[in-house]
């Protein structure tokens, strides 16, 4: 009975598996709607930049970095992201307190509900929103969220089964995110 049960087990995980990947790599639907900020989740070369690109294109009136390492400044990132510090430092906000997603969801309440905004468009990795969506909602049920993913072009998700790296990267954040889902579920 108990190598049946965990068969039955193995499927459900796989098969789960293959369903957050799919989710994953889906790319929603263009909304162009503008929104009160932009949210950048560190954590990627391509996630500022995106952010960056769409505070330039006014899709909102502020940008919030989520996660900022202590020390870093406005001008530093626009530096590195080779954008004009002149046009566009006096419309970022840095946030240096989150370590985690959690943390980055917290964080963007904070901020939020401080500058009296209801809208946020959400810019991460493909793979890191569906668990980002899920911390947000919780942490922000009030505030319509956007997601923005940007694709690193690193992570191979078509096919993600014959890319090693990606496959842990896949299994790992499909770990987090059932944990956020049982943790958000509890709480």
């Amino acid at each position: 009975m108990l190598p049946f049960a965990a068969v039955i087990l193995g499927a459900v995980w796989l098969g789960g598996l293959i369903w957050f990947a799919d989710m994953a790599s889906a790319t929603p639907p263009a909304d162009d709607r503008r929104t009160d900020a932009i949210v950048v989740l560190t954590g990627g070369r391509e996630r500022l930049p995106a952010g960056l690109a769409l505070l330039a294109d006014d899709r909102a009136d502020k940008l919030f970095v989520s996660g900022v390492y202590a020390g870093v400044e406005v001008a530093e990132l626009l530096r590195l992201s080779r954008q004009a510090p002149a046009e566009l430092e006096c419309c970022i906000t840095l946030g240096y307190a989150a370590d985690d997603t959690r943390g980055n969801a917290l964080e963007t309440a904070a901020w939020m509900r401080e500058q009296g905004y209801r809208t946020l468009r959400l810019v991460t990795a493909n793979y890191h929103m569906p668990r980002s969506l899920v911390e947000f909602d919780e942490a922000l049920p009030e505030i319509e969220i956007l997601p923005h993913p940007v694709a690193p072009p690193n992570v191979y998700l078509k096919e993600w089964w014959r890319w090693p790296g990606t496959t842990a990267l896949l299994i790992s954040e499909y770990h987090k995110y059932l944990a956020a889902l049982v943790r958000t579920a509890i709480l």
